[in-house]
């Protein structure tokens, strides 16, 4: 991968408030220069306790009236289903900070995978990124300030699974294929609303990824066998925050 940066930590806590300072650094930086914050959650327990201290020690550190939240991928349940990443973020965090329900931006899971996805661009292209000079292509998805991404013990990062397309033409597709047992139906971000991102967030916890983990950061390189491979922004930083027992085969 292009210089990523790389941060140990003991554990989840200092990992989590670590991530928690950076949001908070980052929102500032966005909204004094460009007037808004944009960001992309994960979901999964990685990022629960980084919710919980968004929810509480840092929610006075935010200003959430010009922060917008989206999600790097969904599950194709109800809002109030508990594999829904929207309601967990929802219950540890969104429903305590006061951000105006109109910057809560939730992928429609009540409808298909495929209308979730078009219906998701949409969105996206409401808040896309105006080119930077006259010579840049106009987009139709935002720059996201922060996205926030997890690893799986295959590699998958959002819903971008092994085997999955690397070429991708659109910015939010739907994911209907089965993976090892994994439920169909899902929206996820593609390579090219990610990589847009100014910064990419990893949090990486627990022994059983520590192998995976090592693939992924080496020089070997097979995006089609290593989704998390395929985040590699051509103008944006990559900060890969993994506890120790993770980065144990590093």
């Amino acid at each position: 991968m292009n210089n990523p940066v790389l941060k140990t930590f003991a554990d989840i806590e200092p990992l989590s408030q670590w991530a928690a300072r950076k949001i908070v650094e980052a929102s500032r930086a966005s909204i004094s220069t460009r007037g808004r914050f944009l960001l992309a959650l994960n979901g999964g327990g990685t990022p629960r306790r980084l919710f919980e201290l968004l929810g509480s020690d840092f929610r006075g550190q935010m200003d959430w009236s010009r922060t917008h939240v989206f999600w790097g991928d969904e599950r194709c349940v109800p809002p109030d289903d508990e594999e829904s990443n929207y309601g967990q973020a929802r219950e540890m965090f969104l429903n305590r900070v006061g951000i105006p329900e109109p910057n809560v931006h939730r992928v429609k899971t009540e409808l298909e995978p495929a209308e979730a996805a078009r219906e998701y661009s949409l969105v996206l292209k409401r808040f896309a990124s105006p080119p930077q000079s006259a010579a840049d292509l106009p987009i139709e998805w935002p720059r996201f300030d922060i996205v926030l991404l997890g690893m799986g013990e295959d590699g998958h990062t959002a819903s971008l699974f092994p085997g999955s397309s690397v070429d991708s033409t659109e910015p939010v597709t739907a994911v209907t294929g089965h993976y090892q047992g994994r439920p169909a139906n899902r929206v996820t971000l593609t390579p090219l609303a990610l990589n847009s991102a100014r910064t990419i967030l990893f949090m990486v916890t627990g022994e059983s990824k520590a192998e995976t983990l090592s693939r992924v950061l080496g020089e070997a390189r097979d995006p089609k066998l290593l989704p998390a491979q395929r985040i590699e922004p051509k103008d944006g930083e990559v900060i890969w925050l993994v506890d120790r027992a993770a980065a144990g085969k590093l």
